[in-house]
């Protein structure tokens, strides 16, 4: 079974590094907490490359759930996007820093979610341990408002 454990936190305004990045437009056939069904454009602006995913992810256990995710073709997943997703869709530039052997993963969140930046770190195990970059505010790993699929529901501007 494929695992997804991962924290997220906060990030302090205008203090994370700004590197190149990559244009994610998702949304999402089902939210239901037990479950959620997501699909995923992707537009890296340094390749031009672009891609199509379908994620299916289980109920969060702790820092890890079941996640299953599938490339698709990027019209099958545009298509998806635009017509059966739930709105609003999220889109957001996704930057990528590595420091001591992890990937920060870093969302500048835009469209009705703008103004929100939230950083993941995706980890082998629930334990690892890992340096907390100086830009990092808070954890928000346990808070419901901060997962993607609760921003379609209740987006960042309406908090």
């Amino acid at each position: 079974m494929a695992k997804e454990i991962e924290r997220k936190f906060l990030v302090k305004p205008g203090q994370w590094p700004k590197v190149a990045g990559a244009h994610y437009r998702q949304g999402y056939l089902s939210t239901d907490p037990e479950r959620t069904v997501r699909v995923r454009s992707t537009h890296d602006h340094g390749s031009g490359t672009q891609h199509g995913y379908f994620t299916v992810k289980g109920k969060m256990v702790g820092v890890s759930r079941s996640e299953y995710e599938y490339e698709i073709p990027i019209e099958d997943a545009q298509e998806l996007l635009d017509q059966l997703c739930r709105r609003p869709l999220i889109e957001k530039i996704r930057y990528r820093v590595v420091q001591d052997d992890v990937t920060w993963e870093i969302d500048e969140f835009l469209g009705e979610n703008a103004g929100l930046v939230v950083a993941e770190v995706e980890l082998q195990d629930p334990d690892q341990l890992f340096t907390k970059p100086d830009w990092i505010e808070r954890e928000v790993t346990g808070d419901p408002r901060y997962s993607n699929s609760n921003l379609v529901a209740h987006p960042f501007c309406q908090w």
